[in-house]
């Protein structure tokens, strides 16, 4: 059984800096793209930032140039690095993964991790 674990969310002031990581936890053969979501209250959920097996990224407009989307294929983790935040940047962010657990099940499926709550004070 596969589990997405987040960790990294909380308070900031606007202008400051997080950093949100997420942990493929369980049996993981591969994982292909790794994306970070965002969901305000009364908003639809929406992409922020993906990162596919190759390493090619693609972001959200209103990130680009601010946050920064990595991951460790060795420890099944991707980080999402958030600079000079505002306040609009505040939300829930959702971790996400197509993942091929293995060990006979050789489907791709697609995950999710529990949500981790962004607030930016401005």
């Amino acid at each position: 059984q596969v589990q997405l674990v987040e960790s990294g969310g909380g308070l900031v002031q606007a202008g400051g800096s997080l950093r949100l990581s997420c942990a493929a936890r369980g049996t993981v053969f591969s994982i292909n793209a790794m994306s970070w979501y965002r969901q305000a209250p009364g908003k639809q959920r929406e992409l922020v930032a993906a990162i596919r097996s190759g390493g090619s990224t693609n972001y959200d407009d209103s990130v680009k140039g601010r946050f920064t989307i990595s991951r460790d294929n060795a420890r099944n983790t991707v980080h999402l690095q958030m600079n000079l935040l505002k306040a609009e940047d505040s939300a829930v962010y959702y971790c996400n993964a197509d993942i091929v657990p293995g060990e006979g099940n050789w489907v791709p499926r697609n995950y999710w991790g529990q949500g981790t709550q962004v607030t930016v004070s401005s």
